[in-house]
Parts: C-alpha cells; structure tokens; sequence
C-alpha cells in the first residue's frame, strides 16, 4: 500500500448489530417517554458495554440525533423500494401512509429532540430536504404515469398530513391521518 493511502474496513457485523440494537433500544426509551435516560442505561437494555455505545455516539446528542436520522433514512429508503415494486400511485400512498408513521415517531421521540443542546434547526433543515426530494421524485412518477395531475405540489401534500398530525395529536390521529391519504391522492388525480 503506498503511504499516504489508509485503507477502509468495513464496519464489523457485530458492530453493525449493536448499533442498530442501540439505536431501537434508545428510540423504545424516547417513545416511552424517557427522554432523560441515562446512557448507560440505553447501554444496559441494549445488552452492551457503555464502551459500546460511546464507539457509536460520542454523546448524547450524537444519540438522538441518530435515531431521528435512522427513522428518516428508513422513510427515503422505502420511497426507492416502493418506486421499484409497486404502481405510481399506490407508492406514493404507500409513502404517503408510511410518512404518517414517521411522523408519529418523531412526536413520541420529540422531548429527546428538544433536548439538543445545538438545537433542531439544521437538523429538520436537513430533513426538509430530504423529504422534498423524495416525494418530488414519487409525485414526478404518478404524473408521468397520467394518474396525478401535474399541478400538485409535492410538498402540499406532506404539508396537509404534517398539519392534521399537530392538529389533531389524540388517540387515533394516525389512522385519521391515513384516511386523509387517500382523500389526498383521490383529489390528486387527474380527471381522466
């Protein structure tokens, strides 16, 4: 190897296992309303060393941070297997339903996400973006299909769900929520 060159391992296995374990075991606290746990707790549920866990995140923040990132990766990451197996429109109401869930994780996650010492901005800036991409690429699918109208803005959509989410946070908004999804792709449609 010539010198100046280091070469990349790849994360372990075992490595990788214990930081998806980290991350559930930290979203289940979070949700559970355990916003101030202590790391080595997380660590200790997680069935790891608090070694472990701080090799993964090197704080706190780091911790939350990436549970809020992993839950957003898996919401992109379905978009692109949705896109792959299914019809322009049932994935984007897939997406759509799926984007439901996502939000309801991070409300169950939120007291851990206030808790960021450098705040939330850059944070949902990021996930602003992410999302905005994501559904253009769905939405762009479902027009070039000659099922969604092409004057739907994407981020509309996103914008209604996210609304009927703060509005009406109770027991069952989710599946309130999901009703608005096919309200939403039926007014979406083009007149045929």
């Amino acid at each position: 190897m010539e010198e100046g060159h280091t070469r990349r391992r790849k994360p372990r296995s075992d490595g990788q296992k214990n930081r998806a374990h980290l991350l559930q075991t930290a979203k289940a606290a979070f949700g559970a309303g355990e916003a101030d746990i202590p790391l080595d707790e997380i660590a200790r549920r997680a069935g790891v060393g608090i070694g472990t866990l701080y090799r993964h995140f090197s704080n706190r923040d780091a911790l939350i941070e990436a549970v809020y990132r992993e839950e957003l990766s898996r919401l992109s990451l379905a978009a692109t297997d949705l896109a792959r197996t299914s019809p322009p429109v049932e994935a984007l109401r897939a997406w759509m339903k799926l984007f439901v869930d996502y939000i309801a994780t991070k409300q169950v996650i939120a007291p851990a996400l206030n808790s960021l010492i450098g705040g939330t901005g850059a944070l949902y800036a990021d996930s602003r973006t992410i999302l905005k991409a994501t559904i253009d690429q769905l939405i762009a699918r479902a027009v070039q299909s000659g099922e969604i109208s092409p004057d739907i803005e994407p981020l509309d959509l996103l914008c209604a769900l996210a609304g009927v989410s703060n509005y009406a946070t109770g027991p069952g908004w989710e599946a309130s929520a999901k009703r608005l999804v096919d309200i939403l792709i039926a007014g979406s449609r083009t007149g045929g």
